[in-house]
């Protein structure tokens, strides 16, 4: 990459995408990049769907042709992780750790004990059977940055977050990797709306609500909220308390109306027992906690205002996003250049020299930023992007309490971690057995046994040939 000093750009960037036929994050990705004048280069599209790579190397083209586009990319489908990772400044990573048939079994077989899910993709059995099978890819994938780009900025999207980012860790240390998420966005959202009812102030920005973030991806918390001179809790428990019953009603994203939103009374609930503010979707904070609150079954999850993802729901998204990029590829339709909220770009010119930027982050806890949690566990905290950095925030210890709902968490990526480097079922029917949900549910070992090898026979065209002496 070239910096232009009389322009103040960075130019001649290379960004290789892995994931690169992406639907979702590949046209997030597209549409901020093309809304950026400060940045210019070439993004390397490598995927194992390699038509949907060219699908996106002509939608990504023809952005150049517009008027409205003020960022200057050429896109280039790559055949192989070596020719998309050399000389590249930064990494991206998307993927989707196999099919939605797969993640069909991940979320749905364990109903079968009455173990719902609200997502299935972090935590849970849903979790750490998706994990099985991602994390031999993040291990190809590391091992390939180390041998082609090991001074690579990397950028992961992928789910589960932690455990993504931790095997890049684990199997190169020196990688410069982070895990974006945007969750803490949406509770900075909340605050924000909250803050203009109950003290009428208007034209507030999310940036502008100030929050400290501790806590492990989706299951983060802001321990600290502020807006200018404003501390945030006090308006905040006001409110939750007043509101308790219905929650926070956005009129615009009704929760009945979408799998993704929710009403927060989630958050509200879990601040009145922690005097903490939850600050993930309440979809994802429910599959953290014990499975006879939140998730007992599905009509108690509609008592507290939000929805079950059904992966049937995924599948239909899926195949309109599919006809969405037929129609972008033929010109039919044209690629909507509205910001779409996400920071990714903002933390690439950050770490180009283009600005200095505070955002939650992903990254090892070597720094001890949240001192009473494990050195390697990933945490998600606030950090400063600068110049070629990252420096964490220190984020303080996280309150008792939050911990102790947090480490079997912990505990339990570190045995899916174990078990995707070396094959062992006791592992998972461990982890099984030591999730907060499924313990709630008081399912047996053999029942917990028995659902992990039929949830392991599920995805095994994903998993080392290893796994199969267990099912």
């Amino acid at each position: 990459m070239h910096y232009n000093l009389s322009e103040n750009k960075m130019e001649d960037l290379k960004i290789a995408y892995i994931g690169g036929g992406s639907r979702g994050w590949a046209r997030t990705f597209m549409t901020d990049l093309a809304l950026e004048a400060q940045l210019s280069g070439e993004i390397r599209l490598y995927d194992i769907d390699r038509e949907s790579a060219l699908q996106n190397e002509k939608i990504g083209n023809d952005l150049r042709t517009r008027p409205d586009v003020v960022g200057n990319w050429q896109y280039r489908t790559c055949d192989s992780l070596q020719e998309a990772l050399t000389g590249a400044d930064f990494v991206v990573i998307s993927i989707l750790p196999g099919t939605f048939d797969e993640m069909e079994s991940d979320v749905h077989m364990p109903e079968r004990l009455g173990v719902w899910q609200s997502v299935g993709d972090t935590t849970g059995p849903g979790g750490i059977i998706r994990a099985l099978r991602t994390l031999p890819m993040y291990r190809t994938i590391a091992e390939a940055i180390r041998t082609f780009s090991p001074d690579a900025w990397v950028i992961n999207y992928s789910n589960p977050m932690s455990l993504c980012v931790r095997m890049l860790y684990h199997v190169f240390p020196e990688i410069k990797a982070f895990g974006c998420c945007h969750e803490v966005f949406g509770t900075q959202e909340l605050l924000k709306g909250i803050l203009e009812k109950e003290l009428h102030v208007e034209n507030v920005r999310r940036e502008d609500i100030h929050v400290n973030v501790v806590g492990i991806n989706h299951f983060t918390w802001f321990t600290d909220a502020s807006f200018r001179g404003i501390d945030l809790f006090p308006v905040f428990g006001d409110y939750a308390g007043r509101h308790y019953e219905e929650g926070f009603e956005d009129s615009v994203a009704n929760w009945m109306n979408s799998s993704f939103n929710c009403t927060h009374r989630v958050k509200f609930d879990l601040f009145r027992r922690y005097e903490a503010i939850a600050a993930a979707g309440d979809r994802h904070l429910a599959e953290f906690m014990p499975g006879d609150e939140y998730l007992k079954n599905p009509e108690t999850v509609s008592s507290w205002r939000f929805s079950l993802t059904p992966v049937s729901w995924r599948k239909e998204d899926c195949r309109q996003r599919m006809e969405k990029s037929r129609r972008l590829y033929s010109g039919a339709e044209k690629l909507a250049l509205t910001p779409t909220g996400e920071e990714g770009i903002l933390l690439i010119k950050a770490l180009c020299g283009l600005g200095r930027v505070i955002s939650n982050v992903n990254i090892p806890n070597t720094r001890l930023q949240i001192p009473n949690l494990p050195a390697d566990t990933v945490v998600e905290t606030n950090a400063v992007f600068d110049r070629d950095s990252i420096r964490p925030v220190a984020a303080g210890e996280m309150p008792e309490a939050l911990k102790e709902l947090t480490m079997p968490h912990i505990r339990n990526y570190e045995r899916a971690l174990q078990a995707a480097e070396r094959p062992d079922l006791s592992l998972i029917v461990d982890a099984f057995m030591e999730d907060p949900n499924m313990k709630g549910k008081r399912v047996t070992r053999p029942q917990a046994e028995s659902l992990a090898k039929d949830m392991i026979r599920a995805t095994q065209k994903y998993l080392p040939k290893e796994w199969t002496a267990f099912i």
